[in-house]
Parts: structure tokens; sequence; C-alpha cells
């Protein structure tokens, strides 16, 4: 195989950690000696050994004369685990070919040089493209530090995420809820303001497919989140986060000791117009180790990351019903923000039973 079909392997051999090794990149190693792959690892899960060290521990042949492949550029830097630089050197590895440079401050092509002068053979930007996506989360957030965002939308044809009656159970197919079941476990927290908490009484769970849950986040400016809700009764693992004013947070102290019994992180904002400040709270989750966000809604949540110009990726689900009068996708959108439409790009088209799935991008990165 040439240096590209092994990149593609440690793309493949890296998703397995998705999920799970947040706020760290994902990366998948190969070791290959006389057109053989001897040895193979990812980085499985947050303070675990890196991609590199698995591969290097787990091969049964001695490694010199060998290369290694790498989605993302070799750390250099001590973190939760020591860098993997001198492993590689210490191994007797003779080259090393990486999909990507790491934009890590820390790193960003230091690794590449450590190696180079430890007198080892060093490619660059196989696969970067690809290499640079599967890792787009991890980019945002260490650069940026604010976690990527995705508004995952449900809609009708005629752009409606729910009638006039509020009710939206279910405009899409089960295979398009399991598709979104999936981005859930992908994404480590899933967004949404307290009307839609409050009218549909979501798990935001995964339940539908395999991983883990997600954090929950909620918009409540003015505490107006009901008692009786499963984002507050079954918090059982603690991972409900609310954020509301300061004036809420002071005034409303019964509803926030009940919060509190239900392990329901609250947390204060600064609101501008009686809305929750969304550049500080991405903020403050990026500081929690929260890497991605996949905001559900509502209409109100959607129109304010868009004008706001805070969010990365649209996932649009458009089932083939029509309402005529509901609720639109986005309700808030003033006329003046026109130009935000300017450089939204269509990057794939599915189809789920019945449904068309939209991914729409910029270019950020």
């Amino acid at each position: 195989m040439n240096d590209e079909n092994y990149i593609k392997l440690c793309i493949e051999l890296a998703k397995r950690g998705r999920g799970f090794v947040s706020p760290n990149p994902l990366v998948g190693c190969l070791i290959v000696k006389d057109d053989k792959i001897i040895s193979a690892g990812f980085h499985q899960r947050y303070g675990d050994n890196h991609a590199e060290i698995n591969a290097i521990n787990s091969s049964k042949e001695p490694l010199i004369g060998s290369t290694l492949y790498v989605n993302l550029e070799p750390c250099v830097h001590f973190g939760k685990t020591p860098p993997c630089v001198e492993k590689i050197v210490s191994s007797g590895i003779n080259k090393v070919v990486v999909g990507t440079i790491d934009r890590n401050p820390l790193i960003n092509g230091k690794g590449i040089e450590y190696l180079k002068q430890a007198g080892i053979e060093v490619k660059v930007g196989v696969l970067e493209k690809e290499c640079i996506e599967l890792n787009q989360f991890f980019f945002k957030y260490i650069t940026k530090k604010e976690p990527f965002v995705t508004l995952k939308i449900a809609q009708t044809l005629d752009g409606f995420i729910a009638d006039q009656y509020g009710r939206s159970k279910w405009i899409t197919s089960l295979a398009s809820r399991k598709i979104v079941h999936h981005l859930r476990s992908q994404y480590d927290a899933v967004l949404i303001g307290v009307n839609t908490a409050n009218i549909d009484n979501p798990n935001l769970d995964v339940r539908l497919t395999e991983g883990r849950n997600p954090f929950r986040v909620i918009l409540d400016t003015n505490l107006k989140i009901k008692n009786n809700l499963k984002l507050i009764n079954k918090n059982f693992d603690s991972k409900t986060i609310l954020f509301c004013s300061d004036k809420a947070f002071k005034s409303k102290s019964r509803k926030l000791k009940y919060l509190n019994s239900k392990n329901v992180e609250v947390i204060k904002s600064d609101v501008i117009d009686n809305k929750i400040n969304l550049k500080k709270i991405l903020k403050k989750l990026a500081r929690m180790n929260i890497s991605s966000i996949l905001v559900e809604g509502g209409s109100k949540i959607f129109s304010s990351f868009f004008e706001k110009n805070l969010w990365d990726e649209i996932n649009l689900f458009i089932a083939p019903k029509i309402f005529g009068k509901g609720i639109p996708s986005f309700s808030n959108l003033n006329s003046k923000n026109l130009n935000a439409i300017d450089g939204i790009n269509l990057i794939e088209i599915k189809t789920f039973e019945k449904d068309i799935f939209l991914r729409l991008t910029k270019n950020n990165y």
C-alpha cells in the first residue's frame, strides 16, 4: 500500500476514540515494516496513552527500520502523558509519515522538528484535508478556546420545526432520529433553550445507538424551567448544566435549591437584551473541557447562534411534510444580517428513509 492508504487506515482507527478522548484529538497510528503492518494503536480515552505509544507498545517485532504512520503530528510536550516523540526516537523507528500538523500552540511543528533533529525522516501532509476535518472539533477548541458548534435542525419541507401548537414529535423518520443519537454520542454536549425543554421534555440521550451520553446544556435566562422534566429528575449522571441570569440566580432561591438537589449545575451568565450571552457561555463551556456542542433548538436559539455567527456547521434534516403554519427554523433573524448567508457551503447530501439530510459548513479551518 502507499502512504495515503496507510493514513486512511489511521483515520479509521482514530474514529474509534470518538466520544471518549475529548478534549484531546482523535489519533490513529500504524507501524509498517517491509510493506507489512506490524502494529497499530489509537488514542482510546482522555488521559490514557496516545496512539503512537499504544502502537509502539503493541509491537511484537523490533522497530528498527520501520515507518510510523499517524494522522496528527506527535506531541512534544508533557500533558497527561509524556511526549510521544521521545518514545518514537528511542524505539528505533526510521521514518514518520504525518497527516497534518497539530495546531495546538504547544506543538504546531515542534514535534516534527524534534524528530528531524533526532535523524528521523519525516513526511508531512498526506491526506491533510481529511486529517484536518477529522479533528475540526479539537482544532477550534485548542486555537480559539471555544467549542465547535453544530446546529441540528429537523424541519418540514416548508421550513417548520413544529406546528402552530408547538408540537414537533416526530417530524423526521426513525432512521434520522437514530443518526441524531449517533451524532450526540460524538459531541461533548447538546444544547437547547428552556422553551424546548419545557414543551418537548426531551431525554437528550443516545438510547437509539451505542456510545456515551453527552452533557445537556439548557439556556434559561429567567429560571422558568419546570421541575418535572426528565433533564432534571433523571440527571443520574449529573451532566445537566443550566445557564441563567444573575438576577434569576439571586431571586429564585427555592428553584435553585430544587435544581441543586437534583445535581443540576446552575451557572450565572451575563445577559444582553434578556438573552444569555452566547459568546461567554461558549468560553465557559470550553473551560469545562467541552470541545463540541450540538445545538438542538429551538427556533430562537438557532436564530441567535446564526445571527451572531457562532456556528460552525448545520446538520439539516428535511422531512417530506408540509405544515402550512408553524414555528420556523429561524424565527428571529433580522434582515440586516442577510449577509451572514454568504459563505455557507453545502458539502454533503444524503437520504435517510424519506428524509433529506444536508450538511452545511463555513470555511473557517
